[in-house]
C-alpha cells in the first residue's frame, strides 16, 4: 500500500512543479528572444536495505527549446535579431560573458552600447562606444557603423563589431537572470557564420496553444494522482476494518 502512496504523492508533487514551468513559459510569451524550458518525468527506484520494490517520480529538466522564434519588424536602428543559430555576447558585472538573443539595444549616458537591462554588449575590443550625434547602423555581420549628423551618407565610420557566438547547445545552461552561459563559465570565440538582421526583433519561441494544452493535461494528471491517493486511503480503511473483525 505504501508503494502506491509513495508513487502518487511524488507524482503529484512534480506535476505541480511542471505546472510552474509551463506557467513561466506562458508568462514570457511576449519576451523578446525567450527560449522555452522543457521538463519531463522519470521513475527512480528507492534505494534502501530492503528489496527495491518502491519507486518515486522526479521532474527531470531536459533543458531548453532552442528553436528560433518569429521575426518582428520594428524599424528601430538599435534593434537586431540573430538569424538562425547564434547569440549576442554581453558582459556581466563580474567580467564574465553571458549570451542572449534579446536584441533590443540602447545607448547609455556614457555612450556605451547596452542591452535594455544595462549590460554592455561585447565587441571585438571590449565594450562598443558610440560617439555623440551619430546615426547608427548595424550590418549583417554585426559591424556597428556611425554616420555623423549633417554629413553625406557615404561618410561612414566603423566603430566596432558585435561579438556573435554559437557555442554548442548542450554546453549552455540558463541562469536565474534568463541569460545563458557555458557550463564551465568560460567565454567562447566569435563565430563569423552568425548573422543579425537590423531593425528587427525575435519573438519568444513559446507555442501558446501547445502550452495551454499541456497545462490542461497536467491538471488532469494531478487530479488522477489525487484519486489514486483517495483509493489508497479507502483500501487501507477497508483492510483495517477486516483486521478488526478477525
Amino acid at each position: 500500500m505504501d508503494r502506491l502512496v509513495y508513487t502518487a504523492m511524488t507524482g503529484a508533487k512534480h506535476i505541480l512543479e511542471q505546472q510552474a514551468t509551463v506557467t513561466h513559459n506562458l508568462a514570457n510569451v511576449t519576451t523578446t528572444g525567450f527560449r522555452a524550458q522543457l521538463d519531463s518525468f522519470r521513475a527512480v527506484p528507492v534505494k534502501s536495505d530492503g528489496l527495491p520494490t518502491r519507486a518515486f517520480v522526479v521532474d527531470a529538466t531536459v533543458g531548453t527549446d532552442f528553436s528560433t522564434g518569429g521575426m518582428q519588424i520594428t524599424g528601430r536602428e538599435l534593434d537586431v535579431a540573430v538569424q538562425g543559430k547564434g547569440w549576442l555576447a554581453v558582459e556581466m558585472p563580474d567580467g564574465s560573458e553571458s549570451f542572449t538573443r534579446h536584441g533590443s539595444l540602447k545607448i547609455s549616458e556614457n555612450g556605451i552600447l547596452q542591452t535594455q537591462s544595462g549590460l554592455n554588449l561585447v565587441g571585438d575590443g571590449g565594450p562598443i562606444t558610440i560617439p555623440p550625434d551619430m546615426a547608427i547602423a548595424i550590418a549583417k555581420d554585426g559591424t556597428v557603423s556611425a554616420i555623423p549628423s549633417g554629413t553625406k551618407p557615404n561618410a561612414v565610420q566603423v566603430i566596432g563589431r558585435l561579438k556573435l557566438v554559437n557555442p554548442p547547445e548542450d554546453n549552455l545552461v540558463r541562469g536565474d537572470d534568463g541569460l545563458f552561459k557555458t557550463k564551465d563559465g568560460t567565454a567562447v570565440d566569435a563565430d563569423p557564420a552568425v548573422g543579425v538582421a537590423g531593425g528587427m526583433l525575435e519573438n519568444s519561441n513559446v507555442n501558446v496553444v501547445e502550452s495551454m494544452v499541456n497545462m490542461i493535461n497536467l491538471a488532469r494528471s494531478f487530479e488522477m494522482q489525487m484519486k489514486v491517493l483517495q483509493n489508497a486511503e479507502n483500501n487501507a480503511t477497508k483492510a483495517g476494518q477486516i483486521l478488526t473483525l478477525s
